[in-house]
């Protein structure tokens, strides 16, 4: 018992020893690792001092440099404001001198007009007393002397220009005929078309008669629809492989032919699809009028010309003057002008263009009452021509003033496009004209849809809306028509005047 409890007492004794020890042993590394951070501290404060000491510095040289340089420009500034304050001292004491000078020469130029203006009161006084004496010998004034002196040179300048007038006019009489015929024979030489003489049918081939039975169609209804759309007698005959297309208006038998052609290559010919194959064509003939219009204007170096201009000069390929092709006619107006006015030094490109748009008149559909020269001027002004290019047009007939050197050019141009042998033919021209003047009366009554003339004016057909115009009415209307015909136009033979009226039913299948 004792000795267990000696034990315990020996290792709660060891135990409070060690511990001892251990404390101390904490206690001496505690201070230790205090003593090397306040070492540390000490190290790392005396770093950031002269890292401050040197930033410092650094800041003050950095200071004293900018200091510096600002006090140079300072000095720079001085010294250049000193140097300019110089400059401007010796500019004034030049111009100082200057002015002294120029004191002293005004006095002098003063001091010598005085001098002049006493010399000249002098000449004067002197002039008066000599003209004094020359009056009192001759017994006439200054003024009536002066007169008769001012008088004599005038007439004796009359008598000189008007010499010199009459030498220049006689040798203008001498060779203006001579340069004249030169200049129309150069440009005639120098411009070569053909003259196109143009008829009033088209025949349009076919390759086999058979073709022929499928276009008349059943009881004729196929040929009567084509002609109805378009206004053209189809003449079918005993003409191997043709057909004859009858009608004055080149348009319409164009657009017969090509229609004509699209049926039989598609095969399909019914009256709905005939309707249908004309109004694409007349589309497409529309598209070729723009078309030939601006290939026509671009061939002649034209440029800036109105869309509606364009258009009419497209037209002109399917219209005539005198059996003469309209376009071709023109373009070769405007060459003509073209070479001319370079001949005597003119704007060719301005009378080229007034070369090409002086029939111009002859186009519109809608023709009043008035020559196709001032139908054209009145286009060209509607659509902002030049001056020069509006006076030719109007002018090339006579009917106006021309009031410049284009107008006659294009006058003696046109006169000889359409002087060449075979060019015109009178009897086509009135022909078409009395046709046209035909389809236009009919046209006049209300309830008129379409008309055509055809069978060369034997014939006119009167299409009218089944809705204006019942039955009797059509037969009052073929009477009146007739009527009037026969009261206001001249024409050989007769005219047999058939009025169409036809009712439409049209519904969809949907």
């Amino acid at each position: 018992m004792i000795i267990a409890i000696a034990a315990v007492i020996s290792a709660v004794v060891v135990g409070f020893a060690s511990y001892f020890i251990i404390t101390k042993a904490t206690q001496t590394r505690r201070l230790n690792l205090i003593k090397e951070a306040e070492a540390e501290a000490e190290m790392i404060k005396k770093e950031r001092i002269l890292q401050a000491k040197e930033k410092f510095i650094q800041l003050k040289s950095e200071h004293d440099r900018q200091v510096n340089e600002r006090n140079q420009k300072i000095a720079q500034n001085e010294q250049r404001v000193k140097q300019m304050e110089n400059a401007l001292h010796q500019q004034q004491e030049e111009l100082g001198k200057k002015i002294k000078e120029q004191n002293l020469l005004r006095d002098q130029l003063d001091n010598q007009l005085q001098g002049v203006e006493r010399k000249k009161e002098e000449i004067e006084r002197k002039l008066k007393e000599q003209n004094l004496k020359l009056e009192q010998i001759s017994g006439l004034s200054s003024e009536e002397a002066k007169n008769i002196l001012i008088e004599n040179m005038k007439a004796e300048a009359k008598s000189d220009a008007m010499a010199y007038i009459n030498e220049v006019m006689e040798e203008a009489k001498m060779t203006a005929n001579k340069e004249a015929k030169k200049i129309v024979v150069q440009t005639i030489q120098r411009v070569a078309t053909e003259a196109a003489i143009e008829n009033s049918v088209t025949v349009f081939n076919i390759d086999s008669d058979e073709v022929k039975g499928r276009i008349i169609g059943r009881e004729g209804r196929n040929i009567r629809a084509l002609e109805a759309a378009t206004g053209v007698e189809i003449i079918v005959d005993d003409t191997p492989e043709a057909i004859i297309l009858s009608g004055f208006d080149p348009v319409r038998r164009e657009i017969a032919r090509l229609a004509l052609h699209q049926l039989v290559t598609d095969g399909r010919i019914h009256p709905a699809r005939i309707e249908e194959v004309v109004s694409k064509v007349q589309k497409q003939i529309e598209e070729e009028i723009i078309e030939v219009g601006k290939r026509t204007a671009i061939d002649l170096g034209i440029h800036g010309l109105h869309p509606e201009l364009i258009r009419m000069i497209g037209k002109m390929k399917y219209r005539s003057s005198y059996g003469q092709n309209l376009l071709q006619h023109s373009r070769e107006t405007a060459n003509l002008c073209g070479i001319m006015a370079s001949e005597l030094g003119l704007n060719a490109k301005l009378a080229r263009r007034a070369g090409l748009l002086h029939d111009i008149g002859k186009v519109p559909d809608d023709e009043p009452e008035l020559p196709h020269a001032i139908i054209g001027m009145k286009l060209a002004e509607r659509y902002k021509e030049k001056p020069e290019v509006i006076n030719a047009i109007g002018a090339h007939h006579d009917e106006m003033e021309m009031t410049n050197l284009i107008s006659p050019i294009v006058q003696v141009c046109d006169a000889i496009s359409g002087a060449r042998p075979g060019a015109r033919r009178e009897v086509v021209e009135s022909y078409i004209k009395r046709l046209k003047e035909m389809e236009d009366m009919a046209m006049s009554y209300p309830g008129v849809m379409k008309t055509y003339a055809i069978q060369a004016g034997r014939e006119l057909r009167v299409i009218v809306g089944s809705e204006k115009i019942s039955d009797q009415d059509a037969d009052l209307l073929s009477h009146d028509i007739a009527k009037k015909i026969q009261d206001e136009m001249t024409y050989p033979g007769q005219v047999k005047i058939t009025v169409i009226r036809e009712t439409r039913s049209i519904s969809y299948a949907k």
